[in-house]
């Protein structure tokens, strides 16, 4: 890790939003989460400007205190939104006891200097600011930040650190989706006490037993008769994963991580893995009552890692004894219907995506787990740890790329594969053409799958990573460098 100097910091001052929320927010005070829900930074004239304070707190997930990790004193942090073209800065404050960064996860942005550069690191108690430029032609979309210190990820995310970083564009005024009423939902999941787990819940992909929307539990969400719903759905935990349907209604799939898809399409269901996020459309079209947002048990594998030698009384705080294989429904999320307007469409076409060419190179990745010192577990991309010194793969900037992954760990533990810097699109799934194009930055590989990825490489050159998003898996050993070469 590259290490911040006092005398590398840019000071800016803090303004006076920022400065009235962490008067309100010392380590012992008792903060309220429903702050984040008001907490929105937007650019001004080609500019988004903001201090990021990451600190300790007291807050009410529903019923229960919980001692986490805040932004600026938020759960979860600050809703940024900016525009193709805006200039940004991020003042990064650290108050935690360890190092911290920040990545700027799906952004189209340099990874080098002060841009999504995740080889920095910042002490305890010291402040840098972030400066990049989005390129004009970056797609409008649902992005978010949250830390990226390598040994300290998954804690830091679990604890609470992570806030939605929004591009507004095109994809924003199509006329059917402008007129939709417009909401954004942070799926995380909590402990009380985040700093206490067993080791085998880290090995295995830390979960806590609060499930919360916008740091919520049981969210409000109101819909009018004849309306038009934009949920813009993103999965910030750790570990969990998300298998979501609401109660009467269907999904139209408008968007995945990188953006817009071509055309609506028609879902019962959605599965978010963590990292990835969707845009989906609701129609009023029920008659008036109440819809529970369901999360629906899903399996992720794992059960029988380590030759069946975990046992389910060994799975230790922050897991409990259904996680990963028979977790229960649970109500994420109740809609209810107010007020009635006339029937809003659907569009019929969104925004065309790309079609990739054939690939210049191709490269296989290999995902598997062995067994460290003192029974402890190491996660690898072909056969190999984390080794920051270590270049894994170096494209050319201007060239396609397509990756095989494939999952040949043991006891089926599935791992969201991410990129940063490029979006990629999914080509097949053990053999079967994807159903259609979409630009993505995160994928799921369940065990013993293999999925296809195409790659453009573009804009930028650079050392960046992949890894996986169960950022326990991250910690433990499961990311690979790229250094983007110039031509």
């Amino acid at each position: 890790m590259k290490h911040i100097k006092r005398r590398a910091f840019l000071g800016v001052g803090l303004g006076t939003t920022a400065t009235v929320l962490l008067s309100q927010c010392s380590k012992r005070q008792t903060l309220s989460s429903d702050l984040g829900l008001r907490s929105v930074i937007l650019s001004k004239e080609g500019l988004l400007s903001v201090d990021l304070e990451a600190n300790y707190g007291r807050l009410f997930l529903g019923d229960r205190q919980a001692n986490l990790l805040t932004f600026n004193g938020l759960i979860p942090g600050p809703r940024l939104e900016a525009k193709p073209g805006d200039r940004v800065q991020i003042s990064l404050i650290n108050r935690l006891n360890q190092p911290t960064n920040l990545h700027y996860h799906g952004l189209h942005i340099t990874p080098k200097g002060n841009g999504d550069n995740i080889f920095l690191s910042i002490p305890p108690g010291e402040r840098f600011t972030y400066e990049f430029t989005l390129p004009t032609t970056h797609p409008a979309g649902t992005f978010w930040y949250h830390p990226h210190h390598h040994g300290h990820v998954a804690e830091q995310v679990f604890g609470g650190l992570a806030g939605l970083f929004i591009v507004r564009g095109e994809l924003d005024e199509i006329p059917e989706i402008k007129a939709a009423k417009e909401v954004f939902l942070v799926l995380k999941d909590f402990d009380t006490n985040p700093a206490v787990l067993s080791p085998m819940a880290m090995m295995l992909g830390r979960e806590g037993p609060i499930v919360t929307v916008n740091g919520q539990v049981n969210q409000k969400l109101v819909i009018p008769q004849g309306g038009l719903l934009r949920l813009r759905l993103l999965n910030a935990s750790s570990a969990r994963f998300y298998r979501l349907k609401l109660e009467g209604h269907s999904f139209q799939l408008i968007a995945t991580d990188g953006g817009a898809i071509a055309a609506p399409i028609e879902l019962q269901e959605i599965l978010l893995a963590p990292g990835e996020r969707a845009e989906v459309l609701v129609r009023g079209n029920r008659q008036p009552g109440q819809y529970r947002l369901l999360n629906l048990p899903y399996n992720r594998g794992g059960m029988m890692m380590m030759g069946g030698r975990m046992g389910m009384g060994r799975m230790g705080r922050g897991m409990d004894q259904t996680t990963l294989q028979t977790q229960k429904t649970q109500s994420l999320a109740i809609l209810n219907y107010e007020g009635t307007v006339g029937p809003l469409s659907l569009p019929l076409k969104l925004i065309p995506v790309e079609a990739l060419s054939a690939p210049n190179v191709t490269r296989r990745i290999e995902m598997s787990m062995a067994m460290g010192p003192g029974m402890t577990m190491a996660f690898l991309f072909n056969g190999q740890t984390f080794n920051e010194k270590r270049i894994d793969i170096t494209p050319k900037l201007g060239t396609i790329e397509e990756w095989e992954l494939t999952n040949v760990g043991p006891g089926g533990i599935a791992h969201p594969f991410h990129l940063h810097t490029n979006s990629f699109q999914v080509v097949s799934r053990n053999g079967q053409p994807e159903p259609y194009r979409a630009w993505k930055d995160t994928v799921l590989v369940k065990g013993n799958e293999t999925v296809r990825i195409r790659i453009p490489f573009r804009t930028f050159t650079g050392k960046t990573v992949y890894h996986c998003h169960i950022l326990d898996h991250e910690d433990l050993g499961m990311m690979g460098t790229v250094n983007i070469q110039s031509a």
